[in-house]
């Protein structure tokens, strides 16, 4: 899938599961340390333990890795979950996340389900994620449970 703002998705493969999981590290590196949660190894490894090439996207600007995504069936059975959403440090904050939400959400809301995320505590994705219509469902020490409501048929 390509886009006229110069950013596109190819689906992910299995061999993509070492450089998206260098990217979590360096992506979630501060808000876990300022969480006090950081493990360099661990934060890999969880990304090993969870990767699904089929419901994972590489964001691509101009043929090279920005970034990656997973949309999957939830275990409830009635949504998705977006998780792994990590964009190359030098990317965030020029759009490019909202692009792709955007274009996730209205896959989301084609198939009329809600989409559920955990977000960091403390961490500026919140505000990209209660933007595009998310809202808090539940929180422990470390997360925000988030879910949106898929958006009425036009």
């Amino acid at each position: 899938m390509s886009t006229e703002s110069g950013w596109s998705l190819r689906p992910g493969r299995a061999e993509d599961v070492e450089t998206v999981a260098e990217l979590r590290a360096a992506v979630l590196r501060d808000d876990l340390e300022r969480l006090g949660r950081y493990d360099g190894q661990r934060v890999r490894q969880r990304l090993r333990d969870g990767f699904s090439p089929a419901y994972t996207s590489i964001v691509e600007t101009g043929g090279a890795l920005a970034g990656c995504v997973t949309l999957r069936p939830d275990d409830r059975g009635d949504g998705l979950v977006l998780e792994h959403f990590y964009l190359a440090p030098d990317l965030q904050g020029q759009g490019l996340g909202t692009a792709v939400l955007r274009h996730l959400l209205a896959r989301a809301d084609a198939a009329a389900a809600p989409v559920r995320l955990a977000v960091l505590q403390g961490s500026a994705a919140r505000r990209l994620y209660e933007r595009a219509g998310f809202t808090r469902e539940a929180e422990d020490a470390v997360d925000v449970f988030m879910v949106r409501a898929p958006a009425p048929p036009r």
